[in-house]
Parts: C-alpha cells; sequence; structure tokens
C-alpha cells in the first residue's frame, strides 16, 4: 500500500507555485510586445489565404490548438507537422498562405529544415519562439518574442511556462485579429453551428416561440375575470388586442399591484386601467440573444412576437430562453 504523500509532501503548494510561476511567464509576455506584434497581426488579416501553423513536440501541440483558435475566430487556419511536409503535405501550401512557426529555442533542427522550402516558395513567415537571434527569428518576416525567465518544471527543463506563454500569446494574436475583423457573436455562431452557443446564436424567437393558446384578453375586462385567464393561460400574463394588433399587456405583478393600491375598488377597475400600452416586442427573425438582452436591460420576463403591423404571432418568457 502505498503511503499518504500528503503526509510527507505540500503537494497543494507546489500546485499553487507552478501557477504563480506560469501566470507570471505570462504577465512578462506584455513588455515584449513590440511592431513585430502588430505587424504579424497586420500581415494576417491581409493574407489573401490560409495561416499554416507549424511546430515540433510541444510547441506542436501548442500550435494546433493555435490554428483551432484563429480558425475559429475567423482567421482561416490549419496545422501542419514539419515532419510531414517532407511525404506530401507541402502541396497544402499556397503562394497566398502565411506560415505562423513555433518554436521555443527557435534553432529546431526540424523546423529549421522546413523554413528555406516555405522561403523558395515566397511565402511569409512570422515566427514565435523565446530567441529573437535564433536562424528561425532571421528567417522571418515578423518574430514575436516569447521569453521566459524559467519553466515551471523543479528541474527547468520540462516545457512548461514556455508552453503556456507561447499559448497565451496566440490567443492574443487570435483576439487582435477579432478586433480588427470586427468579429461579431453572429460570426461566432457560423463557425460553431453544433455548439451550444452556436445553437444560442442562430435561434430566433419563432424558434421557441409559445403560438397557442395565448391568454388574450379585452381591454374593457373586468380585472376579476382577467385574474382568471392570466392563471389559466400560464404565463403569467394577459395580452389586449384590437384588430389583431398589440394594444397592451398585464402581468401578474400588476395585478398584485392593483389588488394592493385599489383594494376594495380593485374589481370595478378594467384590464386597460393598468396595462402597460408599450409592451416589448419583437420580431419572429430576433435572435434568442437579443432577446435577453432586452429581458435583462429592462428587467422583463417576457417579450411578445409580433410581426411588421404589430400583429400578435406568439410570446417568448424567459425559460423559453434557456436552450
Amino acid at each position: 500500500m502505498k503511503e499518504d504523500i500528503s503526509k510527507n509532501y505540500h503537494v497543494r503548494k507546489y500546485a499553487e507555485q507552478c501557477l504563480r510561476e506560469e501566470a507570471e511567464a505570462i504577465l512578462d509576455l506584455i513588455p515584449q510586445l513590440d511592431h513585430h506584434f502588430d505587424k504579424a497581426v497586420e500581415m494576417m488579416y491581409q493574407c489573401r489565404g490560409k495561416v499554416i501553423v507549424t511546430g515540433v513536440g510541444k510547441s506542436g501541440n501548442i500550435g494546433a490548438k493555435i490554428a483551432a483558435t484563429l480558425a475559429s475566430t475567423g482567421t482561416p487556419a490549419f496545422f501542419v507537422n514539419p515532419l510531414d511536409v517532407y511525404h506530401g503535405d507541402l502541396g497544402v501550401i499556397t503562394p497566398d498562405d502565411i506560415v505562423l512557426a513555433l518554436s521555443n529555442s527557435g534553432q529546431t533542427d526540424e523546423l529549421l529544415r522546413f523554413i528555406p522550402i516555405v522561403l523558395h516558395m515566397n511565402v511569409p513567415i512570422i515566427s514565435m519562439s523565446g530567441n529573437s537571434h535564433s536562424l528561425l527569428a532571421k528567417y522571418s518576416n515578423a518574430h514575436i518574442r516569447v521569453k521566459v525567465k524559467k519553466e515551471a518544471c523543479p528541474l527547468n527543463l520540462a516545457p512548461t511556462s514556455s508552453t503556456t506563454a507561447m499559448l497565451a500569446m496566440g490567443d492574443a494574436l487570435a483576439i487582435a485579429l477579432m478586433e480588427v475583423r470586427n468579429f461579431q457573436p453572429q460570426d461566432f455562431a457560423h463557425f460553431h453551428p453544433g455548439g451550444e452557443l452556436g445553437k444560442r446564436l442562430l435561434t430566433t424567437a419563432s424558434d421557441v416561440m409559445r403560438t397557442d393558446d395565448l391568454p388574450i384578453i379585452p381591454q374593457d375586462m373586468h380585472l376579476g375575470e382577467a385574474i382568471i385567464h392570466v392563471s389559466k393561460g400560464k404565463l403569467g400574463l394577459g395580452v389586449s388586442l384590437e384588430d389583431g394588433k398589440v394594444i397592451g399587456l398585464i402581468t401578474d405583478g400588476d395585478i398584485r399591484r392593483a389588488m394592493e393600491k385599489w383594494q376594495a375598488q380593485f374589481f370595478d377597475k378594467t384590464v386597460s386601467d393598468i396595462m402597460t400600452r408599450q409592451p416589448k416586442t419583437v420580431l419572429p427573425n430576433t435572435k434568442i440573444t437579443e432577446i435577453q438582452r432586452i429581458m435583462h436591460r429592462y428587467k422583463v420576463h417576457t417579450v411578445l412576437v409580433v410581426d411588421e403591423e404589430k400583429r400578435l404571432l406568439g410570446v417568448v418568457d424567459h425559460y423559453s430562453c434557456m436552450i
């Protein structure tokens, strides 16, 4: 039976030290940002082809993630292992592309053997390494410096702080490009159609609105009777129409406040006395995310779905937006 390591080793202390050192490595990147970063963003923004991300080993693993992040945020990109270039993958690179090469040392042999091929094709190179004087940096059009003081590894050997810093710098590139492109939520949804976020961003009012048995009440109905209709509707509201068009809305909260205000005279009052005459309405093609913003801004739990002429089509409540 193995000993309880918590008695002899302060494992959480080691974890805390690792997280602190990696966090510091990321913060140390800020002073390293310079005109090369600006040039890299400009090159990627102006690129008519793809961003080919490449790297070996741990840098390759980070490169694959960076490529995925770029691709999902509006910059066509994918990862290519430089070792595979010699076995047919060179065909994916065109003169319209840009190569983003990753290497902590900037001297990785397998990567450096790939660089002359790229240069021969006149494909621009953006590099990311911790060594501004490396061969990789020398042959790059833009070199983004990602230097760390030490690895979080206690032996200062295993790529830890360096890979974290490289990943963060890749995110910085992607975020900067998103801002330059004015990348919007609907664009994100376009690249994430299968995910929960994509579903929310693509779903419209017409997809979730309730259309059957809507609680329609005339504006001259007495509140005592209106209570029954609001309760049966199970939406906590009643809608008044005139020629099919929305003219007012009452909620169960309106009814409670009216009872408190008028007390004995409550049953003499009609819907028109308490209804909101300009309730929040949306068109059928309004996205669920926009409806949620409306609900949050105006502190309402329900919006009415209407056509261009204000004819009632359905109701969307807070729970309908929880998809």
